[in-house]
């Protein structure tokens, strides 16, 4: 297959080589750990213990809050010390389970299914349900919701976004490095739900070595392909990473199932094959520790629950000051002003910077030079949507296709004004679509 991609996009400083040649280092947690009740898309879990209680490694601590929702899972032993608001990466105050870990990691019993062949596809959905498994690559999105649309019949792909296209992370690049059998046995369970479905491994270029090792994994393999996709951002998108591998196009009005496709992340991959296969529920993930700032960039396998502080600690501290902390990557993270926040299913990297670069330069008056344009893999205006925001009319907004905006900043990065486009544009989405939700 040749590369593949979309229109638009980026070329950012990757960074990548901070820490991708550090094999992934396991990494238990000391003292507490925090699970927030929102680590997914739709209603929040619901506590099943008390303050007080003892608990094992792999116990469910709270259960699913609806359909669109997903159990959490203690991953240490110890005793639930509280369970009261704290504030999470986005800034948010969120009601959480505190659990003081006792050192032991002792786990509880989990059941293993050595013939997956003889499941059915009810209770290989309900196993990736009951183990919490969800969008890992940020979204969030509850997987056994994603993998129950609505004309099973009508999916004719799953795609594994092996991308990475964000700058600096390379959890997902060590994961397909080390333990890449697991990933294609995801694929395989997922593929028993969709017989007519092919499983495709879409890997940017610049992972030579990860197309090379899931090649010869997969050549035997009737129902599965690697894709190399071109190293730009955001070819991890899942709209573009759609087009890019099948040519089809969604918008903000439909899901991938509409255009026959299910997207899920390496991490997630592997996440259903460890729940289906030995019954272990989400309790750990891959994690960037990375920048300029920190003495020792590393990837570790995290306790969902460790703080980020503790996390910074693993990685040998800062050798310089960091002036922006970042919890994800550079052009889809968000800011950190306290390290003091837990991990959790969606959170991938820490990214610890030497320098602001976005603050060293002064917003101008736009120029009209349509590189916001050439950059938007949505093909909109980004700076007449930034005006529309910043001016509130957002009728105008919707009728320029604002709510079409996949929020990568692609815009903000290609704006020789250094206008805020992507902030603006973010903001007014929230705003109409809040309203939208009242009528």
């Amino acid at each position: 297959m040749g590369v593949k991609t979309f229109k638009g996009g980026v070329h950012p400083y990757d960074g990548k080589d901070l820490s991708k040649s550090k094999p992934v280092r396991e990494l238990k947690p000391k003292g507490e750990l925090v699970f927030p009740l929102s680590q997914h898309i739709g209603a929040p879990a619901t506590p099943v213990v008390n303050v007080g209680d003892t608990v094992l490694r792999g116990q469910k601590i709270a259960e699913a809050g609806g359909f669109v929702s997903s159990p959490i899972y203690s991953s240490v032993s110890g005793t639930v010390r509280a369970i009261e608001p704290r504030r999470v990466a986005v800034g948010d105050m969120v009601n959480s389970i505190v659990i003081e870990s006792d050192g032991n990691f002792i786990e509880t019993g989990f059941t293993e299914h050595e013939d997956i062949e003889a499941l059915s596809n009810e209770e290989i959905i309900n196993l990736i349900k009951e183990a919490g498994v969800v969008g890992m690559g940020g979204a969030g999105f509850p997987t056994h919701v994603k993998l129950s649309p609505k004309n099973p019949d009508g999916i004719e792909y799953i795609i594994a976004n092996c991308a990475e296209c964000e700058p600096y992370l390379t959890s997902d690049y060590r994961r397909m490095i080390e333990e890449p059998e697991k990933l294609v046995e995801g694929m395989r369970i997922v593929l028993k739900l969709f017989p007519k479905a092919q499983g495709v491994f879409g890997i940017e270029d610049n992972k030579p070595d990860c197309i090379a090792k899931l090649s010869e994994l997969v050549k035997n393999e009737r129902r599965m392909s690697v894709q190399p996709l071109m190293t730009k951002y955001p070819q991890g998108g899942e709209r573009q990473l759609i087009h890019a591998v099948t040519g089809r196009d969604i918008n903000s009005k439909m899901l991938p199932a509409d255009a026959g496709c299910i997207v899920d992340n390496v991490e997630t991959l592997v996440a259903i094959y460890n729940g289906v296969r030995f019954g272990r529920p989400l309790m750990n993930r891959t994690f960037t520790v990375t920048g300029d700032a920190v003495a020792d960039p590393r990837n570790f396998s995290i306790c969902i629950g460790t703080n980020f502080a503790e996390l910074l600690e693993a990685a040998d501290g800062l050798h310089t000051e960091a002036k922006k902390l970042i919890a994800g990557g550079p052009m889809m993270g968000f800011a950190l002003f306290d390290l003091n926040i837990p991990t959790t299913k969606t959170t991938s990297a820490l990214l610890c910077l030497s320098e602001d670069e976005a603050s060293k330069y002064e917003t101008t008056a736009c120029i009209n030079c349509g590189r916001c344009v050439e950059a938007c893999p949505e093909q909109l205006v980004p700076s007449k949507l930034a005006d529309f925001a910043e001016h509130k009319q957002f009728d105008m907004f919707e009728k320029w296709y604002g709510l079409e905006c996949v929020e990568c900043g692609s815009c903000s990065f290609g704006c020789p004004a250094r206008r805020h486009l992507a902030q603006s544009i973010k903001s007014a989405k929230k705003l109409v679509l809040a309203s939208k939700r009242k009528k």
